[in-house]
């Protein structure tokens, strides 16, 4: 037999290659981890798999994760790598773990379990700590492989406490030299290969202690300084969480830090109750901003941003009650079987008005996940109805539903983007030009959501089942979550399939694509638990034209490396 031609060729698919084009049959080969032909490819191959039926699509890169401490421990970066994601960037909302002092480990750690809900003794016992600068912690993830590409981007939380130390923490204002160390460290990290700079201006963001982020309050020279040195690198991109309480204020310190770097910029944009219109005017000023000549995009999710809610979940509506403490401890099957006792359902009912917590209080804001999650789900699903046909108290049939299916059911409750109890809000945020998919946290919020399911909920809720409102051409939605999102962060070598683009592959079921529900696993280091998302139909996904999940299950190929960025 001769020596093969390709190594692999994925034949006869519905190739929607990223472009945002119209999906056609098409051949894609493959070699050296590189798309080599796509087409009619009439060579032979190592391998070949039949994709008729099937559409083959790019690799996702998910832009907004929070893999910091996983990808140090974990070869496997899951629940991402599950959803047909071939790509994560971490860093993002200023925490991190890298620059650091040994005296500040722990505050890092406190950092993270508070901002982004990471167990801290899965953090402390995770952790090797073998770096102090990032360029170290770069190469530390780098000696690990993965199952897939990973980037990082250099917080600012990190960065505020390596050069300002207990000043950093407490939010006092920067010297301009330490403002300019913290620029020459922030430039030495794109230097070595981080993507950009990020920051978080948020109060929701806190320490594990209640104390706000570091870099909350800093000022707008610190926030220019940083950004004007990572400009001179000529690389790097900036992402910002912020509050926006002065609008104009915090925007013009925005449009300062692009100005000055000639570098792209991102925020988080999401609609809350408190503010509902203010996410127009965030879409107003991207508009203006990119009118102007500075590239400036919003990081928009694909769904809700809510919570989920059980007896084992990190929102529990019970664990406030008195009767409710006296059970904590058991294991779930001993504590369903007490939940279970007449007496105990009543004591904990009566007492579950004055002792619930506030963020899970509204039952018509509450609503059941099921075994195939409606992340749309209308009014008359909520808890509060239900109790209504049912002609009992909300919080009865709170109480039932979650001792219900062995203590193991979720509830779901929509937080933002659901002000109007649907999603039109998210699709607009889609829809415009200078917004792309992200925010899906994955690796973070571990005992209160699992989003890494957001490019899943992208392909099969807008772009097939949506009844409640338009859906989306499915061939631009491929392209925002795989070629938008690479552009956003600057890896350009990858999110299409066009010869000498990375083979980062997805071959999807369509008809067959449906989210499980959450399921909580208790594997973290020092047995911290975290929510997991199982799916159907991705039939095959390769990263650098290596297989790494078959059918939902990964293959054991570890093809996946640090992706480091370029000052080219």
């Amino acid at each position: 037999m001769g020596t093969a031609e390709f190594d692999l060729i994925v034949r006869g698919g519905t190739v929607l290659d990223g472009s945002g084009g119209p999906g056609r049959t098409a051949d894609v080969a493959v070699s050296g981890g590189i798309v080599v032909a796509v087409g009619q490819v009439d060579g032979s191959a190592t391998r070949v798999i039949d994709a008729d039926g099937a559409l083959v699509t790019p690799g996702f890169v998910d832009i907004h994760t929070h893999y910091d401490g996983q990808a140090t421990w974990d070869s496997s970066l899951a629940p991402s790598s599950t959803h047909g994601v071939t790509t994560v960037v971490m860093g993002n909302c200023g925490v991190g773990f890298a620059p650091v002092r040994v005296a500040d480990r722990d505050r890092l750690i406190e950092l993270m379990e508070g901002v982004e809900d990471i167990p801290g003794a899965a953090l402390h016992e995770g952790l090797s700590w073998q770096w102090e600068s990032f360029a170290e912690y770069l190469d530390e993830i780098d000696r690990r492989p993965h199952d897939i590409d990973v980037a990082a981007q250099v917080p600012h939380g990190a960065l505020r406490l390596y050069v300002m130390g207990e000043r950093g923490a407490n939010r006092e204002p920067a010297t301009q030299a330490e403002i300019e160390v913290m620029g020459r460290l922030a430039a030495d990290a794109v230097v070595a290969g981080a993507l950009g700079f990020t920051t978080s201006r948020t109060l929701n963001h806190r320490t594990s202690r209640g104390e706000p982020t570091p870099t909350l309050t800093a000022a707008r020279d610190e926030l220019v300084g940083i950004a004007a040195a990572i400009g001179r690198t000529g690389a790097g991109v900036l992402q910002v969480v912020s509050d926006l309480v002065d609008f104009d204020d915090e925007l013009e310190t925005l449009r300062l830090m692009m100005s000055v770097s000639g570098r792209p910029l991102s925020v988080s944009l999401a609609q809350s109750a408190r503010n509902a219109g203010q996410y127009r005017r965030l879409l107003d000023a991207l508009t203006a901003a990119n009118a102007d000549g500075l590239t400036m995009r919003a990081q928009v999710a694909a769904r809700a941003i809510g919570v989920l809610v059980g007896l084992q979940a990190t929102v529990n509506p019970l664990r406030g009650c008195p009767t409710f403490k006296l059970l904590r401890g058991l294991a779930l099957p001993e504590m369903v079987a007490e939940l279970s006792r007449s007496d105990v359902r009543a004591a904990i009912i009566a007492e579950y008005p004055q002792h619930c917590l506030a963020l899970v209080g509204d039952a018509s804001r509450m609503f059941v996940l099921g075994s195939r999650p409606d992340y749309e789900p209308a009014a008359d699903a909520s808890v509060a109805a239900m109790a209504s046909r049912a002609g009992c108290a909300p919080e009865e049939m709170l109480y039932d539903l979650l001792v219900a299916d062995g203590g193991t059911s979720l509830l779901y409750v929509p937080i933002l983007n659901y002000v109007d109890g649907n999603l039109d809000v998210v699709g607009e945020m889609l829809a415009h030009p200078h917004a792309v998919p992200g925010l899906s946290d994955g690796g973070a919020h571990v005992g209160t959501i699992c989003d890494g399911s957001f490019p899943t909920t992208l392909l099969a809720h807008w772009g097939r089942d949506r009844t409640r409102g338009p859906r989306f051409d499915l061939a631009w939605l491929v392209s925002r979550q795989s070629r938008a999102t690479a552009e956003a962060v600057g890896l350009l070598d990858r999110g299409l399939l066009a010869p000498g683009y990375r083979a980062d592959i997805n071959v999807i079921d369509f008809d067959r694509l449906q989210l499980h529900a959450p399921q909580l696993s208790f594997d973290l280091p020092a047995g911290g638990k975290r929510f997991l998302q199982g799916v159907d139909g991705y039939r095959h996904t390769f990263v650098a034209g290596v297989e790494t999940y078959a059918e939902g299950y990964p293959t054991g190929a570890l093809p996946g490396r640090l992706v480091r960025g370029s000052t080219s």
